[in-house]
């Protein structure tokens, strides 16, 4: 509603000393000329509003201008105390700043929402780490990261790609930092285009005294969705076809859940003889195998799904069964059978 644009440009505009139109567009989910005529209806409600054209204008209020707008709604109030898994914080040095800020917001809510916003600080919560993620990343130094990505320069950085021994050094354009299950980013350009460093890879990390070189009217929120979608929407090398036992059908998908593609047709029907009318039916499904599809890079990848043992079969194409075929043969000589 237009209503609750107005605010929240009100808002915006408080806590910021300018704020680019294209920016205001973005968060609100709208052109840009519409931001303009928003400007334009609070300028005739008598808000103190004006917009600065050029390259580095935008949209301010006049210094000095505050007005109260607490009014929070009750699922608004709500939305502010889900919890989230404080790795996060911790890893900035701000965990003891977040639980500070929440008991201040509390304070600060409509008494009527209070209780509403209590409970559900005691009864949701997200943790962003997935099961069995191993060893949490090292944290140390991300602090140090985050006051440099505030520092709006160029940022030097010393970095190892994956599979790599040697450290390339590289002149950056930061847009922020970003966690994803757990993995810290940082994200930005390297001449002119949008990159992701994991930020445990980063050897050394300096701060230049050129400005920051972003790309006009780019924010850390849309170049991540550009990487990620990126990431997850990549062409793939090779379309695996392979069989699993019903019962493993679950794990296969959490664990490969970046490579499944679907299931393709009917279950096949067991290759035992039928079990008797007493047999317990988990039994039958143990022995019930479905088809699926998963996506690999290149055929070599397949081999991930080893750690199933017999309980996924590589149908085809031929070039992933081979590489399979060979990867057993080398384990089996690596660990050859005893007598």
């Amino acid at each position: 509603m237009k209503s609750d644009r107005l605010l929240s440009i009100l808002l915006l505009l408080q806590h910021r000393d300018l704020v680019p139109a294209s920016e205001l567009a973005d968060r609100l989910e709208v052109s840009v000329r519409t931001v303009y005529r928003d400007v334009e209806a609070l300028s005739a409600a008598g808000v103190p509003v004006y917009a600065e054209r050029g390259r580095y204008g935008g949209i301010r209020l006049l210094p000095g201008f505050r007005t109260d707008m607490t009014g929070l709604t009750r699922d608004e109030a709500r939305a502010l105390f889900v919890l989230v898994g404080q790795s996060a914080h911790s890893a900035l040095g701000l965990d003891q700043a977040m639980g500070s800020a929440l008991r201040k917001m509390m304070a600060a809510l409509p008494a009527p929402h209070r209780p509403v916003a209590e409970l559900t600080s005691r009864r949701l919560l997200i943790d962003p780490d997935g099961w069995l993620s191993g060893p949490r990343q090292d944290a140390s130094g991300m602090d140090e990261l985050y006051d440099a990505v505030l520092a709006d320069r160029r940022l030097r950085i010393a970095y190892r790609h994956s599979g790599s021994t040697s450290v390339r050094t590289y002149t950056v354009d930061p847009y922020g930092l970003v966690s994803k299950a757990g993995t810290w980013y940082l994200v930005a350009d390297h001449a002119g285009q949008a990159q992701l460093f994991r930020t445990d890879r980063l050897g050394g990390v300096a701060v230049t005294t050129e400005p920051v070189r972003r790309r006009e009217g780019m924010q850390l929120v849309r170049v991540w969705e550009e990487l990620r979608r990126r990431v997850e929407n990549r062409e793939p090398g090779i379309v695996v076809r392979a069989r699993v036992r019903r019962r493993r059908l679950d794990m296969l998908q959490r664990l490969a859940r970046a490579n499944f593609r679907g299931v393709v047709g009917a279950p096949e029907p067991a290759t035992q003889p039928p079990a008797p009318a007493d047999t317990d039916s988990a039994a039958e499904a143990d022995t019930e195998w479905l088809t699926v599809e998963l996506d690999y890079p290149v055929p070599a990848a397949v081999c991930q799904l080893l750690q199933f043992g017999t309980d996924v079969e590589v149908l085809d194409p031929p070039e992933a069964v081979e590489a399979i075929s060979r990867m057993i043969a080398a384990l089996a000589e690596l660990y050859p059978a005893s007598g």
